[in-house]
């Protein structure tokens, strides 16, 4: 489903990513792993348009994406659930979760998509005349990741679901992952909890200084004493 091939991406002169490939087959879950400024959140933010490469090249179904608006990806079924959220904070939930079914792709299904995320966060269907702002941070992480399915992804890239929030709800927010998983969605996750992340991803990538520096099954990455110790501080 997804190919990146030698990705290269600057914020102006400063080089964030300069070697990056990967690739995630339908239905797979996959994680890119390592440090804080490894290159994972860019290179999340050029396969869904946010940012553009310097060089190398994305492929989504077999064409390249790479010059692709974002907008264009999110009608072919590529969404992004941001790491910071971005909920509109005056909004009711349920309108935060509407508007994630904007797209011509999306339209259709709405009512249906709006069912499916209250069964997978009750909570959310309790609060859905509440606004966004007043949320719970893990209350507001279940609507971003509702929102993020409201847009019938075919691909679904998570940056840091987890990030900030209590052990208790980032149990629930990987229990939640688990449930799309089973929906037959396409998952590249981003997520510095690298244990819970290798529990529920088939392979993971790991990055250090902007570049792909291993990958493996995730049971073999778990296993291998070296990368826990180097690059994941397991």
């Amino acid at each position: 489903m997804l190919d990146v091939e030698g990705l290269a991406v600057s914020y102006g002169k400063v080089p964030a990513v300069f070697d990056v490939s990967l690739h995630v087959d339908p239905g797979e879950a996959v994680a890119l792993l390592g440090a804080n400024g490894a290159g994972k959140t860019t290179t999340l933010m050029a396969i869904s348009g946010i940012v553009r490469s310097r060089s190398g090249r994305i492929l989504f179904e077999g064409q390249d994406i790479s010059r692709a608006r974002s907008h264009a990806l999110v009608e072919r079924g590529i969404v992004h659930c941001p790491e910071a959220r971005h909920l509109f904070r005056n909004l009711t939930v349920q309108e935060n979760l509407e508007l994630g079914a904007l797209s011509r792709r999306a339209r259709p299904d709405r009512a249906r998509r709006l069912d499916e995320v209250y069964g997978l966060f009750p909570r959310l269907a309790e609060r859905r005349r509440q606004r966004g702002g007043s949320l719970s941070g893990g209350e507001q992480q279940m609507c971003a990741l509702g929102r993020a399915l409201m847009g019938s992804p075919a691909l679904l890239l998570l940056d840091e679901p987890s990030l900030g929030l209590a052990p208790k709800i980032v149990a629930q927010v990987f229990a939640a992952i688990r449930k799309i998983r089973r929906t037959g969605a396409t998952v590249l996750l981003v997520e510095q909890n690298v244990k819970q992340s290798l529990q529920i991803v088939d392979r993971a990538y790991v990055l250090e200084h902007g570049r792909t520096v291993a990958s493996g099954a995730a049971a073999d990455v778990v296993a291998d004493e070296h990368l826990r110790r180097a690059y994941l501080g397991l």
